[in-house]
């Protein structure tokens, strides 16, 4: 098999991602996205064994996009409490951006794979805010007595979903702001160390 670094690989995903965003997955064909990526029909084979194989590829891609940028924004800021504002603010971001890439990996790997697919996916964005609870800890900037990999879970968790109820379910009774502000309050009072 290929190497996921090589620019086909990427090339073939990021097709992927613009052809089903545009016309959903049961409307694209594995010609669309090999047409879209410039690449020979063939090629899609290395890397994937059928259009349904792109979606946990897909989901891994767009959680990359996202610790990328959350680590990117924090460069230098130690500070837990600046840090949850970055992945707030990324989570976001990111939500409202995807949208359509998120509902589709939900339902993707909802009706093909099983959760724990999707939890595999996720094991470097927890081992990450794990190290930066645990260092938080440390610094006493945080609570000690908590479970530091169930918090990291609770935390990416609550976050994705506010900013999926905002984008996605159309959850806007007030503005984004007043969202993110409660939703950081909110873990600040769990976490706080008084």
């Amino acid at each position: 098999m290929e190497s996921k670094h090589d620019g086909k690989y990427n090339k073939i995903l990021n097709a992927a991602i613009e052809v089903i965003s545009e016309k959903g997955l049961d409307k694209t064909s594995i010609s669309d996205i090999v047409k879209r990526a410039g690449v020979a029909q063939g090629t899609f084979y290395l890397y994937f064994s059928s259009k349904k194989a792109l979606i946990p590829a897909i989901a891994d891609n767009l959680l990359t996009i996202t610790l990328e940028g959350i680590k990117e924004k924090i460069q230098g800021k130690e500070n837990f409490w600046n840090v949850l504002e970055i992945v707030i603010d990324e989570t976001f971001n990111i939500t409202d951006e995807y949208k359509d890439v998120i509902v589709l990996c939900y339902s993707g790997l909802a009706i093909d794979y099983s959760l724990e697919k999707w939890e595999a996916i996720y094991q470097t964005y927890y081992y990450w805010l794990e190290e930066i609870i645990t260092n938080a800890i440390n610094r006493k900037e945080i609570i000690s007595d908590i479970n530091v990999k169930w918090t990291a879970r609770i935390i990416i968790s609550l976050v994705e979903n506010a900013a999926e109820r905002y984008f996605i379910s159309y959850e806007q009774d007030d503005a984004q702001e007043v969202y993110k502000t409660e939703l950081f309050n909110f873990l600040k009072r769990s976490l706080f160390k008084t």
